[in-house]
């Protein structure tokens, strides 16, 4: 039978891929980290760590049962606070995961109000692209994923149960009014991570060509200093506009790339009560927020 101790342990030899580094995150010593490895093969009768030089990597076998593992422990670890919060939401905890211009205008006042309903209740945050933040609330790891999305992105899998909260504009960052992509075609871009470079990339290409990305950054402050200094130009969303906002640029809305809002959750219903206090207050935040983000000094492009 498989124990949910040998199973935190298989998880975090997983997540650092070294027994030295698991034992210092759960507080053990080395050689019970690997005496619970040990025991977790005898109880599966398969191989699931292999050595490698000095270090260790999982089998095949190991990696999909620590996969496994992982969601395990995490469901685990929030069905404790969940009972913790039904209690009348005086005490308990509910995760968080959110990007960067979310996290920086819609989330603190989200925050602010959950406080505010609920005193006792603790909440965590972690700042993660969707594509991370999904990833952690299938595993169990978060209660809530606050995620962007466009029309044309493909449908998240089974499990996941989206709730669309606003639109967020996105905005054409350049030194003159009245502009727009096409008018770029030649220009220097600013892209971020791989995957806004991808989006970039996307948005451009329906205008009929591919971007040059000379400077990289996901810093909305560094983005727009580098746009006033006639380094490039790039895009960015409303919110992320209203969390800063540089008075020598010119944002022109691209009102046919609008980007939608959803708080993500995952598993059947109905949702723990501190995990729909936390909707609840993210709701309210969006109907003062998300508004404004649309009320930015711009011109139109379409």
């Amino acid at each position: 039978m498989l124990n949910l101790v040998h199973l935190k342990v298989l998880a975090a030899v997983a997540r650092h891929g070294s027994v030295t580094e698991a034992a210092r995150e759960l507080h053990y010593s080395q050689p019970s980290v690997s005496h619970h490895l040990s025991r977790l093969e005898a109880a599966t009768g398969v191989k699931l760590v292999q050595r490698v030089g000095r270090g260790i990597r999982l089998t095949p076998e190991g990696q999909l049962l620590a996969n496994r593992a992982t969601e395990i422990v995490g469901r685990v670890d929030a069905a404790t606070h969940e009972l913790a919060a039904q209690v009348g939401l005086r005490a308990g905890r509910v995760r968080l995961a959110a990007n960067a211009s979310t996290m920086s205008t819609l989330v603190p006042k989200a925050a602010v109000t959950l406080a505010q309903a609920h005193p006792g209740l603790e909440l965590s945050l972690v700042e993660r692209h969707p594509v991370e933040a999904l990833q952690m609330l299938r595993g169990g790891q978060i209660d809530v994923a606050l995620i962007f999305r466009y029309a044309d992105a493909p449908v998240e899998e089974e499990g996941f149960r989206l709730l669309h909260i606003g639109d967020d504009p996105i905005y054409l960052i350049s030194r003159r009014p009245d502009d727009s992509v096409a008018n770029h075609r030649h220009s220097a871009w600013i892209g971020g991570c791989e995957r806004c470079q991808d989006e970039l990339i996307a948005l451009c290409r329906q205008e009929g060509f591919t971007p040059r990305i000379a400077s990289l950054s996901d810093d909305m402050v560094v983005v727009q200093a580098l746009v006033a200094a006639g380094k490039g130009v790039t895009t960015l969303p409303g919110l992320a506009l209203q969390a800063h906002r540089r008075p020598d640029i010119h944002t022109t809305e691209l009102t046919s790339h609008t980007r939608r809002l959803y708080a993500v959750t995952y598993g059947d219903p109905p949702d723990p009560p501190a995990t729909i206090a936390l909707i609840q207050a993210i709701q309210d935040s969006a109907r003062q927020v998300v508004s404004q983000a649309s009320l930015l000094d711009h011109s139109p492009n379409h």
